[in-house]
């Protein structure tokens, strides 16, 4: 997998490519209670990109009034900010001119009807797939037991509610998963690089308003994008400026979801092969030392073992994988 930080430069070079191809410019932007938005026109088009606003509260911000009528490639660069605030609005100004109606994965996505909760229309899509499986969930979202109720699920939490894990046992959680839903407020806290990589043998979506719809994530062992698509780019803002949370899903925009999964079913395909052809390897020089004569134990045992458990890894996650894609 690349060096986490690559994701930010793939996002900021897509945002800047897209940016200069339309001139685009900031019309406002709004830090909203739940979701921020960024409104810009590029060739004459408005468009929309929206992020989760930070939980913090401050009043020490330095760009209100000053951030209407920037071009959108001069606020890029704040989405590498440890900063919550600038991250949120440097992801925004991308997510304004990525998820644009021009973008080819969101075209291709798949729409997910809307229905009662319609903020939980990714877990409905998918729940028929997570019978018997370990679920991890980053993040929680309301509502969301009416939805999972009765499978083996886990939310990691920054604010643990009921059942809930701290956000610091993902590192014992993750790894043992089927299925990782990770939020792209992870992107926003720069959690995602870790988070995706420990989710590396899992079924992984990435969901969310704040998903930038870019292909380039399935080198991040990210299988399904589950963004949303504007329906009514006014009244998606109208709702965000008006502290809507889940209501944004019921009157401004809908899921989609994208299967991008081929990159990693290729990659594992590619790594079982190998793996097995270096299997192969140790037991025929295992064969031989034995038949040489030797007492002793095998001296290549240990990695031949390793090999063994490895391969075993990755014939689960390909298995895994590929069922989740029929």
């Amino acid at each position: 997998m690349k060096h986490p930080r690559s994701i930010y430069e793939a996002i900021q070079k897509a945002a800047l490519q897209y940016a200069k191809q339309g001139n685009a410019q900031v019309e406002r932007f709004q830090l909203g209670l739940t979701w921020s938005s960024c409104r810009i026109t590029a060739d004459g088009q408005a468009s929309i990109g929206f992020a989760m606003s930070p939980h913090d509260k401050t009043r020490l911000l330095q760009w209100p009034g000053t951030v209407a009528g920037k071009p959108v490639d001069e606020l890029t660069t704040l989405l590498h900010s440890w900063n919550g605030f600038d991250a949120t609005l440097g992801l925004a100004a991308c997510n304004a001119v990525i998820n644009s109606p021009s973008n080819p994965l969101m075209q291709q996505a798949q729409v997910i009807p809307a229905t009662e909760d319609a903020n939980l229309a990714v877990f409905r899509y998918f729940r028929p797939k997570l019978t018997n499986k370990k679920v991890v969930v980053i993040g929680r979202y309301p509502h969301m037991d009416s939805v999972l109720g009765g499978l083996n699920y886990t939310v990691l939490e920054r604010q643990p509610q009921a059942d809930d894990l701290p956000d610091s046992a993902a590192e014992f959680v993750i790894p043992e998963a089927d299925w990782v839903f990770i939020t792209a407020t992870s992107l926003i806290n720069k959690t995602f690089g870790r988070l995706s990589e420990l989710a590396k043998n899992a079924v992984t979506v990435l969901m969310g308003p704040t998903t930038p719809w870019l292909p380039e994530f399935a080198d991040y062992d990210i299988d399904f994008m589950a963004g949303v698509l504007p329906t009514d780019i006014d009244k998606a803002e109208q709702i965000a400026m008006e502290g809507g949370g889940t209501r944004l899903f019921e009157r401004g925009v809908h899921y989609a979801v994208a299967n991008i999964a081929n990159t990693r079913l290729q990659a594992l395909k590619k790594s079982i092969g190998e793996t097995v052809t270096r299997r192969d390897q140790l037991k025929q020089a295992m064969e031989a030392w034995y038949q040489a004569g030797n007492a002793s134990r095998f001296g290549q045992w240990q990695e031949l073992e390793a090999t063994d458990a490895h391969l075993s890894k990755l014939d689960s996650a390909y298995k895994r994988l590929w069922d989740a894609c029929q």
